[in-house]
């Protein structure tokens, strides 16, 4: 009996979903209209209308009797947001860039003071020679690749209150050693998507970075590429740009931000 009945039980489910994504459409539908979209008869549509309104996921206006959505489904969406991972989220494209590329690779959050990125997570480097890093490891903001993503992506006056308060250490000759030089690197980053770190951190290794997400909006975390500069290929940078791109958008995307445009060194809003 269950078999037989399961492909009447997937179609309902199918129409549901139909009626659910013409309502999310537009304000307000009326009957007709919906059950044009949604390929289902008005009787049909009419009917799971009901129940929907039982349930109290959709609303019918007393004058135009045109049906609409309530916030239940955001309700919905944004308590199974809560309980999503970034980590676990962030892993699998992680895993990916580093079976495609071979080096390291990390996600990033700024710490407590605002001052440091903490090392989340990170994929080492299938090489002997690679970036020195831990779980759990601080980095100056204005040194990594991680860190300047994220200061791009504060409001600038915050940006620069944080440069502004922290005590500038040159750990190699290549490190940016005042806030007007982070600064002044920050538009690019916003305008392309994507921050270096020239030898800044770590004498001998490059760092490409982009931004990951939340569902406002919000810069959460940053995930980066890196190579010791004899493995890194300046021919092969717009290509690491694009995996990282893909990475970030697909872990943004699994925290609600569908958003993510970056697609290289143009211009975006």
């Amino acid at each position: 009996m269950a078999a037989s009945q399961k492909p009447d039980n997937v179609a309902a489910v199918m129409k549901v979903f139909a009626i659910l994504e013409g309502l999310a459409e537009q304000p307000s539908i009326g009957l007709s209209e919906l059950s044009q979209r949604s390929f289902t008869s008005k009787s049909t549509a009419y009917r799971f209308l009901q129940t929907m309104k039982e349930l109290g996921y959709v609303v019918q206006e007393e004058e135009s009797e045109k049906y609409a959505l309530t916030l239940k489904l955001f309700e919905l969406g944004g308590a199974a947001l809560e309980n999503v991972d970034m980590i676990q989220l962030a892993n699998t494209e992680m895993r990916a860039l580093s079976e495609s590329t071979h080096e390291a690779i990390h996600l990033g959050a700024l710490d407590e003071d605002g001052q440091h990125i903490v090392y989340l997570h990170k994929y080492d480097s299938h090489f002997n020679l690679c970036m020195n890093s831990r779980i759990g490891r601080r980095s100056p903001v204005y040194s990594t690749a991680m860190g300047k993503t994220l200061l791009a992506w504060m409001d600038e006056s915050k940006a620069r209150q944080v440069l502004e308060t922290t005590k500038f250490i040159a750990r190699t000759p290549h490190t940016l050693t005042s806030a007007e030089a982070v600064m002044n690197e920050l538009p690019e980053i916003r305008r392309t998507g994507v921050a270096e770190d020239r030898e800044e951190a770590e004498l001998g290794v490059r760092c490409l970075s982009v931004p990951v997400f939340d569902r406002f909006g919000k810069a959460v975390a940053a995930l980066s590429l890196s190579f010791p500069v004899v493995r890194y290929d300046e021919q092969k940078r717009d290509e690491y740009v694009q995996l990282l791109f893909k990475a970030g958008q697909r872990v943004s995307s699994g925290l609600g931000f569908h958003e993510y445009t970056f697609s290289g060194p143009v211009e975006t809003s």
